[in-house]
């Protein structure tokens, strides 16, 4: 098969190809490999990490041409993948035409350094997963704040890529200032995080003075929280009756929508007025498992209308096959941010259930004390307004 030759191309012309994958000026064709331990027994772990990496670059606009997971003890001390099997990767991806790697793990910075410098006369490029997630997130993010914390991520997770390398960038000087570039470029990189921080503890101040003003108004609030696509917008949508962005895609909410919700009375007497409930729902960024901590860092001040809340609504995919692991990621999520009050368990989507995979969820995860719901029909609403009126 017919592949493109780059053997002509300069250094600088294949460093502009590899820059400009994954900017949209080309499709991406995808080529998915991780490692798998030789000692685990679980080998559909490792394919449900693949699955959600598929859905990542689905999100991403990308189109998975091939996977592979290669069983190894440990992975490559310099490229991950072991030196022969990446050969057999290249190989595939020319003949596909593919041309990015995406690796499904965190690499240290100088293996990813070393594998993007063996895919650069292919005209490739490779990516980790925490690249994945911060390119969708770049492309997704819609306000001044959330561009702001993505940035502050970025710099974050290319920080050690830049000086810890011992790349050619680092030997050369600065005409005339006795400086490394590198030296130049953390000065920089400094100054831009400390900058990016003063801006968000702006939005964060601003958004500290609405929350107490709402408790000032006696407001009750909720925050929702979940795994990325468990349907946490479409509750919001269903309850306030205001319009979030609500996609069967991973992390298509980036910032926090706050919509308000009216609890009618209970009266029990007639002709007796009582005075309603107004509830304040928070939604903001899904969880994901292995989320870096310097995004949970960077999205620190947006989640915090979550963390100030009474009470968190934590929205579970009832029809998700790895459901007991996703919740768990998302309590393990919870308690690394110090969300520490009460959680009421939400799940959502029984509509996808059949009556016996119903009955079986209700049984398995009764100690949460879970209420049913369905977004898509409207269902269980009235058990989630008892327990908010409840609270008033």
């Amino acid at each position: 098969m017919w592949t493109i030759d780059y053997s002509n191309l300069s250094e600088r012309e294949l460093e502009k190809i590899q820059s400009d994958i994954g900017s949209g000026q080309s499709d991406l064709r995808v080529f998915i490999a991780d490692i798998l331990p030789r000692d685990c027994c679980h080998r559909e772990n490792m394919q449900d990490r693949m699955l959600e990496l598929e859905s990542l670059v689905t999100t991403f606009w990308g189109v998975v041409i091939l996977e592979h997971i290669q069983k190894r003890s440990l992975p490559d001390y310099n490229t991950y993948i072991w030196g022969g099997k990446l050969d057999e990767i290249i190989h595939e991806m020319q003949l596909q035409k593919a041309n990015l790697l995406i690796i499904g793990n965190i690499l240290k910075p100088h293996q990813i350094f070393k594998i993007n410098e063996i895919l650069k006369p292919f005209g490739m490029v490779a990516w980790d997963r925490v690249d994945l997630i911060l390119k969708i997130f770049q492309r997704n993010a819609k306000t001044t704040e959330s561009k702001l914390q993505i940035e502050l991520a970025a710099i974050k997770h290319m920080w050690p890529r830049i000086f810890n390398m011992g790349m050619e960038l680092g030997k050369q000087q600065w005409k005339g200032s006795g400086e490394s570039n590198t030296e130049i470029m953390k000065r920089h990189l400094a100054k831009r995080q400390s900058d990016i921080r003063k801006e968000l503890d702006k939005y964060a101040n601003v958004r500290k003075n609405h929350r107490e003003g709402r408790k000032r108004k006696g407001y009750i609030t909720v925050g929702i929280v979940g795994y990325t696509n468990a349907g946490k917008s479409s509750l919001m949508n269903a309850l306030t009756k205001k319009w979030v962005l609500a996609e069967d895609k991973l992390f298509a909410t980036l910032w926090t929508s706050v919509g308000k919700m009216w609890i009618q009375a209970d009266s029990q007497e007639e002709w007796v007025y009582q005075k309603g409930t107004e509830v304040l729902l928070s939604d903001t960024i899904g969880f994901i498992r292995d989320l870096p901590p310097e995004l949970i860092d960077a999205f620190t001040s947006t989640l915090e209308d979550s963390i100030e809340s009474d009470i968190l609504f934590h929205v579970v995919d009832a029809s998700d096959p790895k459901i007991d692991e996703k919740v768990q990621v998302v309590d393990d999520i919870l308690e690394q941010i110090r969300a520490t009050q009460k959680r009421v368990y939400v799940f959502n989507k029984i509509d996808m259930l059949q009556i016996s995979e119903l009955a079986d969820l209700k049984i398995r995860f009764q100690d949460k004390d879970p209420i049913l719901v369905s977004t898509h029909y409207r269902r269980g609403f009235q058990e989630i307004e008892n327990l908010l009126r409840d609270l008033a």
